[in-house]
Formats: C-alpha cells, sequence, structure tokens
C-alpha cells in the first residue's frame, strides 16, 4: 500500500523555530531579540514579560475548538477545507489538516503561494483565476507534483475563455479542476441566474484544459447576522445551489469529474448547509464545508451568529485576547488604553473589557468601550471601578479575519484565564 502523504510540510514547519527574534515582530520585547524562537520559548516566557498592546491567542481554546469542529463534521459525513485567510498561519492551518480538513482554502494568489511555500497538498481557491501569471504558475504547480491537487471558481464564459487560452499557451499537462460558482443580487463574484451558471458549466466540460467537479457559493455574503430573515435568505440561496448541481448532473457535465463536491458554508451558516443539501451525499455527492473562523473564533460577531451557538450551546470558546495598558485618565469616566485601530479590530463590532491581567476572577462589569482610535481604546467606565494608569486589561475581540493580520507574530499562552499564563509557542502568520 502507498503510505499516505504528509497534507503539509512538517520541515518547513520546524524551520519556522529557527527565525530570529528583533524589532520587526511588535510583539516581542527587546530582551528576546537576537534570540530563535525556539530559544526565547525554552526559557519559559510569561505573559508579564511582553508589553502592550499585545495580541494573543489561548492553547486549550485552540486545541478545543479544532476537536469541536473535526467532529462535528465527521458525524455529519461531511468534509471541511477551512478557510486559511482567517490566519494565514501555517502552524494553525497544520492542526485543521491533521484533525481531518481535507484541504485548505485562500482567497487569492499571495495566499496560495504561502500555502505551496509550506507543501500544503490540497487549495481551494475560492475565487475567480484569470491572471494569466497565476494561471502559469498553478499550471507548473500540478505539472511539478503529481501529488498536488487545485482547485478554483469560474463564473462566466469569458473566464472559461481566458483560462484555457492561457493553459493552452502555457502547454498545461494537467487540467485544471474548477467548479462553477453561484452568487445572488448584491453579493459577490458569482453567476446570477441558472440558466447563465449551467451555461458556464456546459463551456468549463468543452474547454480541454479545464475540469468540472462541482459547484460553489458563499451564502455569508448574501446575509448577516442571525435574523429569520438573513437564515431565509442563506436557505434560498442553498436550495438555488443545490438545483444548479442537479441541472448540471442531468445534463452529464460531470462526466470527466472522479469526485464530485458542492461547496458552501462560512463560519456563521454551515449547519444550513448541511440541513439543505446533505440529502445529496447518499448520492455519492460531497458536501464540502469552509468554514475558517471556527479554529480562534470570538468574543463577538461569531459568537453570536455561528451554527454553535445557534443550536448547539457554544462549544467553540474564543482563542484571541487583546491586552492594552491604561495610559490615562483624564476624565473620572474615562480611560485610554494603548491599543487601537491597528492593534485590534473594530469592523464587526468594538473589543469588550474583560479583567485586568492578574486579576480573571474580577469582572470589569460597569465598562464598556465608545470607540478605537488608531493607537488608542476608549474605555469607558464607572468612578468607582478599579481601573488605574499601568493596569492591564484583556479584551474580548470580534472577528479574527481582522485581527491576526495585524500580528506577524502571535503569543500563545497555555491558559489565558490564569493570572500569569505562560507563552507555550509563537504563531507566525503571512498577511
Amino acid at each position: 500500500m502507498t503510505p499516505m502523504l504528509a497534507p503539509i510540510d512538517r520541515s518547513a514547519l520546524s524551520a519556522l523555530a529557527d527565525e530570529t527574534l528583533d524589532w520587526r515582530f511588535k510583539a516581542i520585547p527587546p530582551t528576546a531579540w537576537g534570540m530563535t524562537v525556539g530559544e526565547f520559548l525554552a526559557t519559559g516566557p510569561r505573559l508579564t514579560d511582553f508589553g502592550t498592546p499585545l495580541l494573543t491567542l489561548d492553547a486549550q481554546a485552540l486545541a478545543g475548538n479544532v476537536a469541536t469542529m473535526s467532529t462535528f463534521c465527521a458525524d455529519a459525513g461531511v468534509e471541511l477545507s477551512p478557510h486559511g485567510k482567517t490566519t494565514m498561519a501555517p502552524a494553525l492551518w497544520a492542526r485543521q489538516l491533521e484533525a481531518g480538513a481535507r484541504g485548505i482554502t485562500l482567497a487569492n494568489l499571495p495566499q496560495l503561494r504561502v500555502a505551496r511555500a509550506f507543501g500544503i497538498r490540497r487549495l481551494l481557491l475560492a475565487n475567480e483565476l484569470v491572471d494569466p501569471d497565476g494561471l502559469r504558475w498553478i499550471s507548473g504547480e500540478l505539472d511539478a507534483d503529481p501529488d498536488f491537487e487545485f482547485t478554483c471558481w469560474v463564473d462566466s464564459r469569458r473566464a472559461v475563455e481566458l483560462m484555457d487560452e492561457v493553459l493552452r499557451a502555457h502547454g498545461a499537462q494537467r487540467p485544471l479542476d474548477v467548479f462553477v460558482e453561484l452568487g445572488g443580487p448584491g453579493g459577490r463574484a458569482g453567476a446570477r441566474d441558472l440558466d447563465e451558471a449551467v451555461d458556464v458549466a456546459r463551456a468549463v466540460a468543452a474547454a480541454p484544459t479545464l475540469r468540472l467537479t462541482g459547484v460553489a457559493g458563499f451564502e455569508g455574503a448574501l446575509a448577516h447576522g442571525a435574523s429569520a430573515d438573513s437564515l431565509a435568505t442563506v436557505d434560498a440561496f442553498l436550495r438555488r445551489l443545490g438545483e444548479l448541481h442537479d441541472r448540471i448532473l442531468i445534463a452529464g457535465l460531470y462526466d470527466q469529474a472522479t469526485e464530485v463536491f458542492i461547496s458552501a458554508g462560512g463560519s456563521a451558516y454551515f449547519d444550513q448547509v448541511i440541513d439543505i443539501l446533505g440529502g445529496r451525499r447518499s448520492l455519492g455527492v460531497n458536501i464540502l464545508l469552509r468554514s475558517g473562523a471556527y479554529v480562534v473564533h470570538d468574543d463577538g460577531y461569531y459568537r453570536g451568529v455561528s451554527a454553535f451557538a445557534r443550536k448547539l450551546g457554544s462549544p467553540l470558546t474564543s482563542a484571541m485576547h487583546g491586552w492594552a495598558r491604561v495610559l490615562s485618565r483624564p476624565e473620572p469616566e474615562l480611560a485610554l488604553l494603548d491599543g487601537g485601530k491597528r492593534d485590534f479590530p473594530f469592523d464587526e463590532g468594538l473589543p469588550e473589557p474583560q479583567h485586568l491581567r492578574g486579576k480573571p476572577g474580577e469582572p470589569i462589569s460597569t465598562a464598556w468601550i465608545s470607540a478605537l482610535a488608531d493607537q488608542h481604546t476608549f474605555l469607558r467606565l464607572d468612578q468607582r471601578t478599579p481601573v488605574s494608569v499601568g493596569d492591564v486589561v484583556r479584551l474580548g475581540l470580534s472577528h479574527p479575519c481582522t485581527a491576526l493580520d495585524k500580528w506577524s507574530l502571535v503569543p500563545v499562552l497555555d491558559d489565558a484565564s490564569s493570572p500569569d499564563p505562560i507563552v507555550v509557542d509563537l504563531v507566525r502568520t503571512y498577511f
């Protein structure tokens, strides 16, 4: 029997421990400059060894979230190719792959190149690919590595023509697998009606350099939040996606495919994907989710809208926290913290103050955040709230996609709820 190939290059991951720490990494204290990542971690650093502002991850939450989603997908009989753009962290991708993820989803060419640098064997580009240089590069990757699998999306005959022209001229030896993308009014890319999408599928089937292997869409572009209207919009879109698959199947346009997929499901509505489309598994169709935010989760948007939160008792836990120091209390009911928009996300809700560092059992229940400037957070509080200049506040953050992209090296704590956690890892990101 042929041995199972590793889903990621372990030697490339191991080499991350040899990176030298210096001023390039804003999370790293000057006392660690000149050490490698591995040498610094061997000293047993603690949270209090780091300055502020700071973003951290929690080791227990990461492990629990990965295990929860893996078990959920296995029990539901669906596959998962988590969206890697959430973290752009190969070390976290490795955890997801080792827990059973089929591959990694990405959004653009620079992200794909990061993934290939770490030897990831299965990649899904949840986007159209019509850039000639990008097409030539990915075709070269496929031709050079028979174990590499790649799929991208297409939503127009013109895109099919452009892809076929470039790949023919390049002399591509392997066909490029594609999903026809279905969209909706006001959404992102994707054919806007079923007839148009089926016509695109016919064009793909006729192009010798391409192979039609499924249909895909992103329901999260058409709805926001967990209102009844949003959930109904998602259901309606998913039914249309299923109908598109059925029409392509009846037309015999999947004839060249060895496996057929229906792919949907961001980090909010993956339960509905299973409810609406899961029945087609009995017909030999693979349901492929692309949820990515679950690995980090949050204390904001996803805490409220995730399928787990809506139906399953919130088994996910936020693995990310901000830490910011009180610089000033210029007014009786205002404190200014030393982190702002450049450090913490705010596009899906402002941070929430949780407790002071060293006092995890004493929540700051009367405080709230009113605004973020570039480098400051406006913490509103009762005059009696025991927050003084120099104190460090732990913040709950919303939307991991716009948190991790502000940090190239993120400390991982053994337990973010302990008084002075040990830093057990440094996660490298590549945004």
